[in-house]
């Protein structure tokens, strides 16, 4: 089994040292936005060009919503088009960066691929598992990098929390890992009307707050685990604010089982305040990581809990998606098996929230092994 696991490893390496291999190119990566509806997009308008991505190309296909943003972020018409293939033939760019919903995903996926374009797309990788699967198999197929972005990803404090438990061992066995993600919902915080729009829309989306949230805790899980799939899912939603939200939950609580470790996801549009944060139990120590740089720590009984504020500077990690990008495709950074970017992982947070989706809808419990 260990030999088994090795070699997928070292063969998910040479798939990635293969595409980094063939780009030998420098400068700003030429990426083509694929749709301006998700609330994330200002992180990419407001870098139309840097060291690290050009815009060079922006689709989106409704002419009112092209025009708000054009005028908002001082962008010029011309890089609008109405139609994806046609823009991605007239810029030519190295990669297409998908800010539409999560269902529109694989339709990037399927206009990106086959024209050797690299991809990346706000999390969750996809609406569901098919998708997932599908966008897989033709990213292999035309030896394109698939990556998903999660805002967790550049946290400081994940990275910590990942050196702590690698290098030192901090923990000992992981027992129990809980996570909070979300916020008090879409419209209690002002999303734009076209966001709300998809996000509360079971097609589009997924789900609610199950998909929008339950998968931050799912990827950050599936690298802990190092990819292992999970024994079982059992998960309940609720509808705490049918008024606001009639189509999808707005709460959700996951677990996760695995052989000696258990994951608790609690994703919600009904948080108090937003939060994102972190907390790790082994047997000899726990680790809390409370936002993107503050921590607290506690390894023994007797010992009092401890406090670290971590930033880039004290670790590698990058600040934004796009630095990322760049640096694995300009060859600098390669992406880890399992790592929180990669195709396997996000496939397995695909698999992990379909079975929670199952499981609420049935009251069952999902076994997957």
């Amino acid at each position: 089994m260990k030999s088994l696991v090795f070699l997928t490893l070292l063969s998910l390496f040479c798939i990635t040292t293969n595409v980094e291999a063939q780009t030998g190119k420098t400068g700003a990566v030429r990426v083509v936005v694929a749709g301006i509806t998700h609330g994330h997009v200002s992180w990419i308008l407001n870098k139309s060009k840097s060291d690290v991505v050009e815009i060079v190309g922006i689709y989106e296909p409704n002419k009112a919503i092209a025009e708000k943003n054009a005028i908002k972020f001082n962008l010029s018409k011309d890089l609008f088009y109405s139609n994806l293939a046609t823009a991605l033939d007239k810029t030519k760019p190295e990669a297409v960066v998908a800010f539409g919903s999560i269902h529109e995903h694989l339709k990037v996926a399927e206009a990106a691929a086959p024209r050797g374009i690299h991809i990346m797309v706000e999390k969750p990788l996809a609406s569901n598992l098919k998708e997932a699967l599908a966008m897989q198999a033709i990213a292999k197929k035309n030896n394109v990098m698939l990556l998903t972005n999660y805002e967790t990803s550049w946290y400081p404090s994940t990275y910590e929390t990942f050196r702590l438990i690698k290098e030192e061992n901090y923990v000992g066995q992981i027992r129990k890992v809980v996570f909070h993600h979300g916020h008090q919902g879409p419209k209690e915080i002002g999303v734009s009307p076209e966001f709300f729009n998809w996000l509360t829309d079971p097609i589009e989306n997924g789900g609610g707050s199950i998909v929008d949230f339950g998968c931050y805790g799912a990827n950050l899980m599936t690298y802990l685990m190092h990819g292992e799939t999970p024994i079982s899912v059992t998960a309940v939603t609720n509808q705490f604010k049918p008024s606001i939200y009639p189509k999808v939950d707005d709460n959700a609580t996951i677990i996760v089982n695995y052989a000696k470790t258990q994951a608790i996801l609690q994703p919600s549009w009904a948080w108090t305040f937003a939060r994102k944060d972190m907390e790790v139990y082994g047997d000899s120590a726990y680790i809390i990581a409370v936002n993107a740089q503050k921590m607290r720590l506690r390894n023994k009984e007797a010992a009092p809990e401890t406090e670290k504020t971590v930033t880039e500077k004290d670790i590698h990690v990058f600040t934004d998606p796009f630095s990322y990008l760049h640096a694995v495709l300009r060859g600098k950074e390669k992406i880890e098996p399992y790592g929180l970017y990669s195709t396997e992982n996000n496939v397995m947070v695909n698999r992990i929230l379909e079975a929670a989706i199952q499981s609420a809808k049935t009251g069952k419990t999902i076994y997957l092994k």
